[in-house]
């Protein structure tokens, strides 16, 4: 397996991302690659201090750099001897040996539009969207879309609701995933048009457990396996969900202490390993569901950590066979919705 990583992608980079690379060589088999594309010279004087000499790791050079503050279109079609778009055309299936996954932290606008430019679509998608796994009390639960299309339409939302339930289904073992929509009620009169329309889509798709709308609290509580929403509101809850985590465990570990310090060397190993299975940076990378190949969007803060984390997933998921699954299930109800507009 071939795995291509954009090194100057995300606000650590490139230091966090190569060093999260030689962490990942743990996953890696003999035959396993990483093709890390950058500055050639930087990454070889980086592995090189580090006395890191893996016939594993792979150097494609780039001159360019896509930041944070580029506008992703035009720094896409511009920056063609960029990390990120020189990766993205290593996973495209139009070169000859193709890397079989793709991975950058950097600017989520710019990943989304390399994708779709390079790799272009599956067959039936119409609009590609980010599933984030976000663990909860009662079980993993996949938000998507969280950040790649903030103005869908309700056949997008209801696409993404199928991508994410065989996503769901294949990689995180869920039998018959529960699907639904957010929105600011229950009832079924609430909502803009937006998720009024996804609901009839929903309804009429076969095999689709469909569960109705879910409300911000009802994320939590084990109401649905996957949640639908557009990228806006989306990366709106994931950000906050990230943020209240670390300041619970932050209040919870403070107010141990000042009750009892030496209470808080008891408590100390439980907190720290429930506060594990709720930061993204053990958690890597997510999907960019519906494009052909793998596209894996690491958080820009991606701490070398995250990196590790994002290839591991990479790896699983290509052996999950998502993509094929996807394709198959779109295309047995394809005639459910309208064509997109060219």
């Amino acid at each position: 397996m071939r795995i291509a990583v954009d090194v100057m992608g995300g606000d650590n980079a490139p230091d966090a991302i190569l060093q999260g690379c030689v962490q990942a060589r743990e996953f890696l088999g003999p035959d396993d690659q990483l093709v890390l594309f950058g500055p050639k010279p930087l990454m070889a004087d980086f592995l090189g201090e580090r006395g890191v000499d893996d016939p594993r790791i792979v150097l494609e050079h780039s001159t360019q750099t896509i930041s944070m503050e580029d506008p992703p279109a035009k720094a896409v079609r511009e920056k063609t001897e960029s990390s990120l778009v020189r990766m993205a055309v290593a996973g495209s299936r139009r070169v000859e040996h193709p890397c079989d996954a793709v991975l950058s932290a950097g600017n989520t606008g710019a990943c989304v539009t390399a994708a779709i430019m390079h790799m272009r679509r599956l067959p039936h998608v119409h609009r590609p969207g980010i599933a984030v796994t976000i663990p909860a009390f009662h079980g993993p639960v996949v938000l998507c879309d969280a950040g790649a299309n903030p103005e869908p339409r309700p056949s997008h939302l209801w696409q993404y609701g199928l991508m994410a339930e065989t996503y769901a289904r294949r990689v995180l073992g869920i039998e018959r995933p529960r699907v639904a929509l957010m929105n600011i009620g229950a009832e079924e009169g609430k909502g803009g048009e937006l998720v009024k329309e996804a609901r009839k889509l929903f309804k009429a798709t076969p095999d689709c457990n469909y569960v109705g709308y879910i409300e911000g609290r009802g994320f939590f509580n084990g109401e649905a396996d996957v949640v639908v929403t557009d990228g806006f509101v989306g990366n709106t809850v994931l950000k906050m969900a990230e943020g209240l985590a670390k300041s619970i465990f932050s209040a919870i570990a403070a107010e141990i202490m000042a009750f009892d310090p030496a209470l808080m060397l008891k408590f100390e190993p439980v907190v720290k390993q429930i506060y594990a299975k709720n930061d993204y940076h053990e958690h890597g990378g997510a999907p960019l569901l519906g494009v052909n190949g793998v596209f894996m969007c690491a958080h820009g803060s991606s701490e070398a950590r995250t990196i590790r984390a994002a290839i591991r997933n990479s790896r699983h998921f290509v052996t999950c066979g998502v993509n094929d699954a996807i394709v198959e299930r779109l295309a047995q109800v394809a005639s459910i919705a309208e064509p997109e507009p060219a």
